[in-house]
């Protein structure tokens, strides 16, 4: 039995791990997988050996908490928005109680009762705050690791329960309380970010949800009944009128229209549908009338395999270990080893007063306490995703910026991504007497009228020219051929050049070269006179550029469309890409995706549709245009607001600096400790040179200062 279980709880990458090992070893579990940035684990397991109430109750003893994900969509929404309006009461509390703490501890030292007022201030923010640092600390410990609630919970349990000992000792004299509540403070404020931050899954499986159609008109016994969707089954005869949705894939047997499969196909001109074409539930019918043969139903339709996609993709991403965590899991044992070698060493060995090896075993703690490691991170990304922002690129946490380090390979959608994503008449044609203006004149006239696929945009280029549009009269549309009626006492046909019999035929060859060039055609015949118009999905004035920059980067570059091999080949020459892929549906841009990282290549999709959204999620780095769906922003992992391909040279530039100064940060944030730890446990005591816990603690301090200053710097980085 395979189930995907709701994780609450988790603070770190090394959370997700603990539940993996916990659970893993359990009898009748066969896999699983937990996913941080999903909060969701995935398990297969023989239900005659393990429960689902069994599995849940593990959860809660590895110190979690579980809920299965049937139990809906609005009751997921409703975890993760008490769980980030919990993270925003506790950065508030600790805000209110962390900011007169860090005035007083720092520049007025005669307040009064300076000791009791610094605990009072402290407290709340160690314990009530803080509890979950220890509680997360304490479960690692459990399962033998360390991670950054460890650092936290270790290194401001130091700074608090010494400056308790020293305020003792003297109410008004140094202590270190305001250390401790900053620092959580700042770790609050990172993990409330993050929390923000994380892809809302739900929110955009619920909107696939939605647009899958409730009802559907099937026949029965020779009459027309409609029914729920999910009573359909397979073979049953379905009638779609024009402007309904098409409840589910299926063939038709009789009935020709144009279909709008934008959500499927991203397409932005709508396909033309005929007798045996294929067409995909929750695609919706233009005009004619569609009797379909019902082939493939519920969970076996387009739209719930998307959905499905989504999902699997999502729970298929790794875990990502962050760099403060993989030093902590070695540096926190480290610091507590050294820290009690100190106090045995001077204690014990070398026969100081008890006072004096305390005093050195703290210092050590103290100078370890990792608020450089703490801010090193959220710092950087802070600034590097407000920088984003103000540049229109917008970065979905830290663990984007590792990920984009890495990527050799990128995917590019066609329509709406390399494209404008809308038609446009790009050539308008005559073949006889006929100007150009009194074609596209007589083609808007008669479009005017008419709710063809491509009439705004013939419609479109001719206000645009400020070129006459007449009344027509007469107006007919023919189905599948094109459209025609009367303008200024003439008959005007317009439509497919199949439609025009022996006359188009003559114009054959210049029709050709407008579609080997990726347009689609239109022909006007007004008596004995032939025109023609092209309309095309333009190709964006940057993305030739940008898929140079690309190159220029080391990145091979692909574009993978819906459209057809005529018209992909044609976009792909423009731009320069290296590869093209025609014809792909959206599980086939997933499983491309696949194939390509099973090749060894770090991937990153661009894309804007639903259809895009499967491989946005499956993909190394999902990067999408602000243009496309809801869906396809929250699978993706940048959003571009400014719907240029240029903006994902800015993006991945931008990453690589963040990432560059979160590296730099852990270099700096590291050196102190390097250096510092060793002169806190006495190391050049025989020279006269000690570290006592307030050196230690401006030295901690100053390590703070410099990975903050550092982050500051990333704001003129050019990207």
């Amino acid at each position: 039995m395979r189930k995907t279980i709701r994780i609450t709880g988790m603070h770190c990458t090394n959370c997700a791990l603990n539940i993996e090992k916990g659970l893993r070893g359990l009898e009748g579990v066969k896999s699983v997988a937990v996913n941080f940035t999903t909060e969701k684990a995935t398990l297969e397991f023989n239900e005659k050996k393990m429960t689902e109430a069994k599995l849940l109750e593990s959860i809660k003893e590895l110190g979690y908490g579980g809920e299965f994900v049937e139990s809906g969509f609005d009751r997921e929404r409703q975890i993760r928005e008490e769980e980030e309006s919990q993270l925003k009461k506790l950065l508030a509390i600790s805000i209110i109680f962390a900011l007169p703490a860090f005035a007083i501890g720092m520049f007025i030292m005669d307040f009064p009762h300076r000791g009791y007022v610094l605990l009072f201030l402290a407290t709340p923010v160690q314990f009530i705050v803080g509890w979950r640092f220890y509680k997360s600390a304490w479960a690692g410990l459990k399962h033998k690791t360390a991670n950054m609630d460890t650092l936290v919970a270790l290194g401001t349990s130091a700074a608090y329960f010494y400056s308790l000992y020293l305020v003792m000792q003297d109410v008004m004299g140094e202590t270190y309380f305001e250390t401790s509540a900053v620092l959580i403070t700042f770790v609050m404020a990172g993990k409330y970010l993050e929390a923000r931050a994380k892809g809302r899954t739900s929110q955009a499986i619920r909107e696939l949800m939605q647009l899958s159609p409730k009802q559907a008109r099937i026949i029965l016994k020779g009459k027309e009944k409609i029914i729920p969707v999910d009573e359909v089954k397979t073979g049953d005869i379905i009638v779609v009128k024009p402007g309904e949705q098409i409840p589910v894939d299926g063939v038709v047997l009789s009935g020709d229209s144009s279909v709008d499969e934008s959500m499927i196909t991203g397409e932005s001109i709508p396909a033309e549908k005929f007798k045996n074409s294929k067409v995909y539930g929750g695609t919706l019918n233009k005009h004619g009338i569609l009797k379909i043969k019902a082939t493939k139903v519920g969970a076996d339709s387009t739209l719930s395999k998307i959905i499905r996609l989504i999902e699997d993709a999502q729970t298929k991403k790794a875990p990502i270990q962050s760099y403060a965590d993989m030093v902590s899991a070695y540096f926190v044992p480290a610091v507590i080893l050294i820290s009690l070698i100190s106090f045995c060493v001077w204690f014990l060995v070398l026969r100081q007063t008890l006072s004096f090896s305390i005093t050195t075993a703290v210092a050590v703690l103290v100078i370890s306490c990792p608020c450089a490691l703490g801010l090193a991170t959220p710092t950087a990304v802070m600034v590097g995703i407000g920088k984003g922002a103000k540049n229109g690129i917008l970065i979905k946490g830290g663990d984007v910026l590792e990920k984009v380090q890495g990527i050799n390979a990128i995917l590019l959608d066609k329509t709406g991504t390399v494209t404008v994503g809308k038609p446009a008449v790009t050539d308008v044609l005559s073949f006889g007497r006929m100007g150009r203006d009194e074609v596209l004149s007589l083609a808007a006239s008669v479009e005017k009228a008419s709710e063809h696929p491509l009439a705004d945009a013939i419609v479109e280029k001719a206000e645009e020219e400020k070129v006459k549009i007449f009344n027509v009269s007469k107006f007919k549309s023919i189905t599948g051929k094109g459209v025609k009626g009367v303008v200024k006492g003439n008959e005007i046909l317009l439509g497919r050049p199949e439609w025009f019999g022996e006359a188009g035929k003559k114009v054959e060859k210049n029709v050709h070269e407008l579609e080997n060039d990726g347009k689609t055609v239109v022909l006007l015949k007004n008596g004995n006179e032939l025109g023609a118009l092209a309309v095309s999905d333009m190709v964006k004035p940057d993305s030739a550029d940008a898929v140079a920059r690309f190159k220029q980067m080391g990145l091979e570059t692909y574009m993978i469309t819906g459209d057809n091999e005529r018209v992909a080949k044609s976009v792909a020459e423009k731009v320069g890409v290296d590869h093209y892929f025609a014809g792909v549906l959206p599980e086939e841009k997933s499983k491309f995706v696949e194939k390509l990282k099973k090749e060894g290549k770090n991937v990153a999709m661009v894309g804007d549709g639903i259809n895009d959204a499967p491989a946005l999620a499956l993909s190394d780095v999902g990067i999408v245009m602000s243009s496309g769906t809801d869906v396809a922003m929250e699978s993706g992992d940048i959003v571009l607001m400014r719907n240029s391909l240029m903006d994902v040279v800015r993006g991945i530039n931008l990453s690589k600096a963040t990432l560059g100064k979160i590296k730099q940060n852990m270099f700096w944030a590291l050196i102190y400790n390097v250096v510092g730890i060793p002169l806190a446990a006495g190391a050049l005591y025989s020279f006269g040179i000690t570290l006592n816990p307030m050196i230690a603690g401006g030295a901690m301090a100053l390590s703070s200062v410099s990975v903050v200053t550092n982050s500051l710097l990333l704001n003129r980085a050019k990207i």
